[in-house]
């Protein structure tokens, strides 16, 4: 019987680190539901040890399909996150994308929000 009280007593007591988790996660800044996408993610992730880098090179680093790439970067640019700058090399388009003042800082806000959520999860 001792067994299956403990067993019952699992599921509540990871909820109620989960609470608690969560309780801690409103003490931080609000999460960036825009940047929470792991291709949105990684575009910001990657502009920010690059000072550029072109739709090809993100395609490439991301494994992102060209539509796909370029619904997220135009999410990106719509909000302020990231410029875009199109120009063109001899007949050929080229697009190249950098971050922006606002993007940076939306980025560390972003992640300062993930490490207290780390943080609060690791004291538990």
């Amino acid at each position: 019987m001792a067994a299956k009280n403990n067993a019952a007593s699992k599921p509540r007591e990871r909820k109620a680190a989960a609470l608690a988790v969560i309780e801690a996660a409103g003490n931080t800044p609000k999460l960036d539901s825009l940047i929470h996408d792991r291709i949105r993610l990684g575009i910001l992730s990657a502009l920010s040890v690059n000072p550029s880098l072109t739709f090809g090179d993100l395609k490439k680093l991301l494994d992102a399909s060209d539509g796909n790439l370029s619904v997220h970067a135009r999410k990106l640019e719509e909000a302020g996150y990231i410029e875009c700058a199109k120009s063109f090399e001899g007949r050929m388009p080229r697009t190249e994308y950098r971050l922006s003042v606002s993007g940076r800082k939306a980025l560390d806000h972003y992640l300062d929000h993930m490490e207290a959520l780390i943080q609060a999860m690791r004291e538990r």
